[in-house]
């Protein structure tokens, strides 16, 4: 055998043996070793602290509490968890108009807009709803909306036409009366 072969059967064999020590190792490791994340590590590099504990927040403990933060009591009075506006209202608002279809519904910015609806009874007019929730708080002032209503004219084009008197007013009542009964059943 040439010089040659040689080495490059010891090159193969000292790569296959190395492999093997290493995929042999990783068979000793112990499964419930928790490493340091990429952040908390250079989080703590410069500091001199422990790399395997959580960095603190400008936040304080637990970072930014969103929405009532983790006291369930305080999320349940508001109304509940997740959405930026009053819970009560928001779902009141919903049920409300839940016959209607919806085209957006933003639950940070409180605002619900429905598609136009037509009336089986009347399908010469369609109408058309926009709820505003304006707050955190179950308020009489915390919900508004408006109504738009459109009749069809000449052949199949829709004029906009005037919404009766106490529509919105009524509108906003009831959203008002559905959201106190979804809070009262909520504290029972």
């Amino acid at each position: 055998m040439r010089h040659g072969g040689v080495v490059r059967i010891l090159r193969a064999g000292l790569a296959i043996g190395l492999t093997g020590i290493i995929l042999g190792a990783c068979a000793y490791a112990d499964p419930n070793t928790q490493y340091p994340t990429d952040y908390n590590h250079r989080a703590n590099r410069t500091g001199g602290g422990n790399a395997y504990t959580e960095p603190g927040s400008i936040f304080g403990p637990g970072g930014l509490a969103f929405l009532g933060g983790e006291d369930p009591a305080a999320a349940k009075a508001q109304g509940g968890v997740g959405i930026g506006v009053n819970g009560f209202l928001w779902r009141a608002s919903l049920d409300t108009i839940s016959f209607m279809p919806l085209a957006s519904a933003d639950p940070f910015g409180g605002v619900i807009i429905t598609d136009w609806y037509a009336p089986p009874e009347s399908e010469s007019e369609r109408f058309k709803v926009t709820v505003y929730i304006l707050g955190r708080d179950l308020r009489a002032d915390g919900v508004r909306a408006a109504v738009f209503r459109q009749v069809r004219a000449n052949g199949d084009a829709w004029v906009d036409a005037a919404v009766g008197g106490n529509t919105t007013v009524d509108l906003e009542n009831t959203i008002l009366t559905r959201a106190r009964q979804l809070r009262v059943a909520g504290l029972q």
